[in-house]
């Protein structure tokens, strides 16, 4: 069973960063625009950012996520759970910063060897590993090996996940909930229209790039998706 547990806060948001969407001139100003959207991410009420800016150095990635942890610690001061700050990869960047937890690709290390170095550090108390998956059968051994929670996807047809196929569709995505017992968050080609039904087909929340990043106003955007997710939980 996963130690995570949300139940008093409902449906998970996760905002998954990528600065190169930016209309950004440079580097420094993509860098900045970037931390500006997860200040007002963390505010709007999303439970987690996923720093996933794979083209970073450690240095800079580590910058980055320590910048980001000021930034969401601030804005969502006066929450009862404040907003969590995930690491996608980097084990080294996520340990050494003290984020909330590092999120899991086919390419990283093993699940295994993450839960080992994590619990001889002493940081696993309330530190989340999840893995990013993309079949039923690495949704079970993620689950079975003791992740917290994984990503499955992509749900719906987007170019940020092309290269992991077609669209899995909300029927797998039934399947795979009722398969496991940790939280499943849908990701791929999630808006506001399809949210809910993600939901529905019994995901604990949704994950994605563009739906938080494009938004004009994060907030809006947050209520809207909690009002959606009010209206279609499944059924008990």
């Amino acid at each position: 069973m996963s130690r995570l547990n949300n139940a008093s806060r409902g449906p998970l948001l996760c905002y998954v960063t990528d600065r190169h969407n930016f209309a950004a001139t440079d580097t420094r100003e993509a860098r900045e625009t970037l931390l500006a959207k997860i200040e007002a991410a963390a505010g709007a009420g999303v439970d987690w950012i996923q720093i996933r800016e794979k083209d970073l150095s450690g240095k800079d990635c580590s910058s980055l996520t320590r910048e980001a942890l000021q930034r969401a610690a601030k804005s969502s001061a006066r929450k009862i759970a404040p907003t969590r700050i995930l690491v996608n990869d980097r084990l080294d960047v996520a340990l050494s910063q003290s984020a909330g937890g590092v999120h899991l690709s086919e390419n990283s290390l093993p699940l295994a060897e993450v839960k080992r170095l994590v619990d001889n550090r002493g940081n696993r108390k309330d530190f989340l590993i999840g893995v990013s998956c993309h079949s039923m059968e690495a949704a079970r051994a993620a689950a079975s090996g003791g992740a917290d929670y994984l990503f499955f996807g992509p749900i719906f047809a987007t170019p940020s996940k092309a290269a992991f196929g077609a669209p899995q569709g909300l029927a797998q995505l039934g399947k795979v909930c009722r398969a496991i017992s940790i939280p499943v968050l849908a990701i791929g080609g999630i808006t506001l229209a399809n949210a809910s039904e993600c939901l529905a087909a019994g995901a604990s929340g949704i994950a994605a790039i563009r739906l938080f990043q494009d938004a004009a106003d994060v907030s809006e955007l947050v209520a809207a998706l909690r009002r959606a997710f009010s209206l279609s939980r499944p059924s008990e």
